[in-house]
């Protein structure tokens, strides 16, 4: 699997590319700006994108607006976006294309080396992977007119793992139910946000995400 790396800090950057490579990732190019990144991601067009928020030369947004971008250029690119701190803005501009794979992770998460491979590949498969404090931060956005404020907490907790992107039977084992229980709450979930049902996990949860953005 091809990667392009963004990230401007030499040790975190050399030690991403270390640990993507003993994963069996080919991390094409690696960069540390924003300049930098988009030509690397139009140049190659690799099969994910792992980006840092904030490059150089300013160090605000450089990493996403590079990656947004790109998506422009080269429509359903997968960009997983790394960042240190949840940042509810970029995690919208970035889902509001609502085309390929999206992630958003705090970089805390890249000590969970499994969580973070994993993460990389399924945003890679075109799928989702929201950091669960960004998913906090979205959920809590509605105010009481809004259709998020008629969801029972059981299915706001359901939503919210849908939105990091695991199955029907991992929520079930995450919430010591059985899938059967899930289902149902998806369909209510779906019922209350007036969202269609879909048989795609992957579009599931970018329908799920879409409507988040939009609040």
């Amino acid at each position: 699997m091809r990667v392009v790396l963004g990230e401007d800090l030499v040790l975190l950057r050399d030690g991403l590319i270390r640990l993507l490579q003993a994963y069996d990732f080919d991390v094409v190019e690696a960069v540390d700006s924003g300049p930098a990144l988009l030509k690397a991601l139009v140049d190659h067009r690799p099969d994910v994108a792992v980006v840092d928020v904030r490059l150089p030369p300013t160090f605000t947004d450089e990493g996403l607006r590079a990656a947004i971008e790109a998506r422009k250029r080269v429509p359903g690119l997968p960009v997983l976006v790394l960042s240190q701190y949840v940042e509810q803005l970029y995690a919208r501009e970035l889902l509001s294309d609502r085309a390929g794979g999206v992630g958003y992770l705090l970089k805390d998460r890249v000590s969970d080396v499994r969580q973070f491979v994993d993460a990389i590949r399924r945003v890679a498969a075109g799928g989702t992977a929201m950091d669960p404090e960004v998913i906090s931060q979205l959920l809590t956005r509605g105010d009481r007119d809004r259709p998020l404020a008629t969801l029972t907490p059981r299915e706001r907790e359901v939503l919210g793992l849908m939105a990091e992107g695991r199955s029907n039977a991992a929520i079930a084992a995450r919430l010591f139910v059985t899938e059967k229980a899930v289902g149902k709450h998806i369909a209510n979930i779906f019922g209350k946000l007036g969202l269609p049902l879909s048989e795609d996990d992957n579009r599931r949860v970018l329908a799920v995400l879409a409507y988040l953005d939009r609040l």
